[in-house]
């Protein structure tokens, strides 16, 4: 069933409990922090019934519709339907919304793509696996996730630590119906908006942890857990004009907190598995179906940027110097590099067991590598084309509100065809995206929501096809001797048939 987004913003009014700091949000749909952004979901929601989005953003088997999200990928088209709808709710989000409902919607489905994976070590938990997907898909369900332990705790007795004493969520006692679980877990992301929350472990545990390597779905409201959010930005804000980003995408972070919270056999699909519990997003399409999102969403960002740092050195006067120019031109090509490392995740897919398909895993991290290299980069290629002319803006737009200082304002900012109006709405949105908290969260976000670059880097290491890359090497080393001239060695086939043939391999 596809809800409404009224339907969407309903849902969330189930008791959820969130704190700010030492005040309880009892309603995040008219908290004045989370509801613009609430807002903001909802209207993906509602965009699935606009003819413009309808086909991007929804898909149909057997009769039933569901979220595009959720569709289990067979064949390149079905891959290039995931990223349109990756892409859609992108643009409809500015870029600016990392965990949208689409993200965890791919681990879920990648998961329930081998559900055989999860037999193992005594326990089955491959139709739990399956059941869930069907229950996520069935109910419209948005799911955020909460897959890394608090700082410092991956190995306790490093820190002289027992397992039992670290704060890192894991199971506690049983109950007739499942498990118990208490502690914290990191960093849910998009939790206030979502209904239900997918714990588990994307890093390495000490070999000890087993009572840690739980992997389950609870729903956001399951008695005992409790979110703590940072700072919601937008209570801080100044309204859509002076800050137009912070008031309708701040997407919110919160940590996890559960106490004596029952999780039901049903919603548990690994334990006692330290290895497995992390395997499980590597080992099946999981973590490449959800992250081929932060690539699209990436790019709907970069567009953003090319698009202001057009717009700015038009409005500035600037647009026809040649070194402006040159950095307009290469900001179109960092945003074409993206757009070219989106497209051979899904021109290089991998066919895997049972019919289904994957994104090219390798080309996938690859992508999310360079956009942590050079997010930077590009925040600092627009701030120069940007200089100080957001600085010289009045406070804020209630220079309009006073004839004297409106006259003021209109006869002196107004400029190379914009008014003065519009050029200040130009520079408030560019500063929210440059120099607010919010932007310099989002800074913060794009470098390290997957790790450091060197946990990026080890993704696709463990990606690459070592053999491949060595095999003419060695061949090249074996083909002479001191003293000869080394054979003519090339690619088995042709350059052109050698990247057709990684398409389905």
């Amino acid at each position: 069933m596809l809800m409404t987004g009224a339907q969407y913003l309903e849902s969330l009014r189930d008791g959820r409990v969130i704190h700010v700091g030492s005040q309880r949000v009892e309603d995040v749909t008219t908290h004045p922090g989370f509801a613009p952004t609430a807002r903001s979901f909802a209207r993906i929601w509602d965009a699935r019934r606009d003819p413009r989005y309808r086909p991007h953003l929804v898909s149909e088997e057997g009769g039933e519709s569901f979220a595009g999200y959720y569709l289990m990928p067979r064949s390149r088209e079905d891959l290039e339907k995931r990223s349109r709808c990756s892409a859609v709710i992108a643009e409809l989000s500015c870029g600016l919304l990392g965990r949208s409902p689409d993200f965890v919607g791919g681990y879920i489905t990648g998961a329930a793509m081998q559900p055989d994976r999860f037999a193992r070590n005594g326990h089955d938990f491959s139709a739990n696996v399956t059941a869930y997907y069907e229950h996520c898909r069935r109910n419209d369900l948005y799911l955020a996730h909460a897959v890394a332990p608090p700082q410092g705790t991956r190995d306790p007795a490093k820190f002289g630590r027992d397992s039992e004493a670290v704060p890192t969520l894991q199971v506690t006692g049983s109950y007739s119906g499942g498990v118990i679980v208490n502690g914290m877990k990191m960093l849910a992301t998009g939790a206030a908006f979502a209904h239900e929350l997918w714990i588990g472990n994307i890093l390495p545990l000490a070999p000890e942890q087993k009572a840690a390597s739980i992997t389950c779905a609870l729903p956001v409201n399951a008695p005992g857990l409790s979110l703590w959010s940072r700072k919601p930005y937008a209570a801080h804000g100044e309204g859509t004009f002076e800050n137009p980003l912070t008031t309708h995408f701040d997407e919110s972070d919160c940590v996890v907190v559960c106490e004596n919270v029952k999780v039901p056999w049903e919603r548990v699909f690994t334990l006692d598995d330290v290895a497995w519990s992390r395997s499980i997003y590597f080992d099946t399409p999981a973590h490449t179906l959800s992250n081929h999102q932060s690539s699209v969403r990436y790019r709907a960002k970069t567009r953003l940027m090319l698009a202001l740092a057009r717009r700015i050195t038009e409005c500035m006067g600037t647009d026809k110097v040649p070194a402006v120019r040159d950095a307009l031109n290469h900001l179109s090509a960092q945003d074409a590099l993206i757009a070219t490392l989106i497209n051979g995740q899904i021109q290089g897919y991998e066919t895997l067991p049972g019919g289904f398909t994957c994104f090219d895993r390798r080309a996938m991290y690859a992508s999310i590598y360079w956009a942590t290299q050079n997010y930077d980069k590009i925040c600092s290629r627009l701030r120069e084309l940007m200089g100080g002319s957001v600085l010289q803006m009045p406070a804020d737009i209630g220079v309009l509100d006073a004839e004297e200082t409106a006259r003021v304002f209109e006869a002196n900012w107004a400029g190379n065809g914009w008014s003065a109006r519009e050029r200040m709405k130009l520079f408030k949105l560019a500063w929210d995206l440059l120099g607010t908290d919010f932007a310099g969260r989002h800074a913060q976000y794009e470098r390290f929501y997957m790790g450091p670059a060197f946990v990026v880097r080890e993704h696709v290491g463990r990606e690459t096809d070592w053999d491949g890359v060595l095999a003419p090497l060695d061949e090249l080393l074996a083909s002479y001797q001191a003293g000869e001239e080394p054979a003519t060695i090339g690619p088995a086939i042709s350059p052109s048939a050698a990247a057709m043939s990684t398409a389905g391999s």
